[in-house]
């Protein structure tokens, strides 16, 4: 791959919602080729501290009633429709569901932010994975998915830190046109 190359795939990768993934379950291969893309992601001192579950079985159908029913005693039912309440409980249904955890290295005492910011690392790689095999997929940390991460059985000093939600797209979705603000206003130069 060369520069332009990886440039094009950065800039392709997208937030997919699972509203538009499809039926079609990714398998076993796929996921473990993904999460295996985000172990290689820079650690300090290599602690890697990450680990990945997925979420099988019942997850889906309990994910998206427990996110409906979150949201129907956060919001009235003028801000959260019942329509939009029936269309959140089979929302997670076609996802493959990974659960983000935070492992903290027992061996090297490193900055919780350096941790974190490693894990968000081994999350962008496993984005552009399925962006460079067409798979939809977002990490989500909104409040319904974080208090459902309580059901993740997690060791001492371990933290929930979202789900990724990965599915293949349906085939007539419209992927909406991505904008950054202009590298002059991220950019400065300063010298001594």
């Amino acid at each position: 791959m060369n520069f332009e190359e990886l440039t094009q795939l950065i800039k392709e990768r997208r937030t997919t919602y699972a509203y538009d993934f499809s039926e079609q379950k990714v398998s076993k291969e796929t996921i473990e080729a993904v999460v295996t893309n985000g172990l290689w992601a820079p650690t300090h001192k290599l602690t890697q501290p990450w680990r990945f579950v997925v979420l099988e079985g019942q997850h889906q159908q309990d994910l998206g009633q427990y996110m409906a029913d979150y949201y129907r005693k956060l919001y009235t039912e003028e801000e959260f429709s019942n329509e939009r309440y029936e269309t959140t409980k089979s929302y997670a249904e076609n996802a493959t569901l990974l659960a983000l955890v935070f492992q903290p290295s027992k061996r090297a005492q490193l900055p919780e932010w350096e941790e974190i910011a490693a894990i968000s690392c081994a999350i962008q790689n496993m984005w552009l994975s399925c962006t460079a095999m067409n798979l939809g997929c977002y990490w989500d940390t909104a409040e319904a998915t974080m208090e459902y991460g309580k059901c993740i059985q997690l060791e001492e000093g371990e933290k929930f830190l979202g789900i990724f939600f990965m599915g293949h797209l349906k085939e007539d979705i419209e992927l909406g046109n991505r904008r950054r603000k202009p590298l002059s206003k991220k950019l400065s130069w300063q010298n001594l």
